[in-house]
């Protein structure tokens, strides 16, 4: 079973969400990085883009497929997590943590009230 922690939210694409005040951090769920398996590059997020709520915005490449990193929030991103240009393999070692891809501001709070909780993601991927 995928980790799946309570304090997140989630969407359907499988991007875990932390909201700080009025930032958000953005990852793959350590369910999605399980399916990709072994990351090996990352096209980050440009920094200063404005961004409107599930547009692609960063993508990652794996052994298996490219998938599309969709921005949960409409807002700018405000930082790339640039130490996955040289170490990629850090979204499938820490997916919540060191692998982040992306951190943006929130134009709109209401964006927030689609995501998913824990509960909701655990039950659409069938954990």
């Amino acid at each position: 079973m995928g980790e799946v922690p309570a304090e997140l939210h989630y969407t359907e694409s499988h991007e875990w969400i932390r909201v700080v005040a009025d930032e958000v951090t953005v990852g793959i769920t350590d369910f999605a990085q399980n399916a990709l398996t072994d990351v090996v590059w990352v096209d980050l997020a440009e920094v200063g883009a404005a961004v409107d709520v599930m547009e692609p915005c960063a993508s990652v490449e794996s052994v298996k497929s490219v998938s599309e990193i969709y921005a949960p929030v409409s807002g700018d991103i405000v930082d790339s997590n640039m130490e996955l240009e040289d170490a990629p393999e850090r979204i499938n070692e820490d997916p919540y943590g060191d692998g982040w891809i992306f951190r943006m501001s929130i134009a709109d709070r209401a964006d927030l009230d689609v995501l998913l909780d824990a509960a909701a993601y655990t039950a659409l991927i069938g954990e």
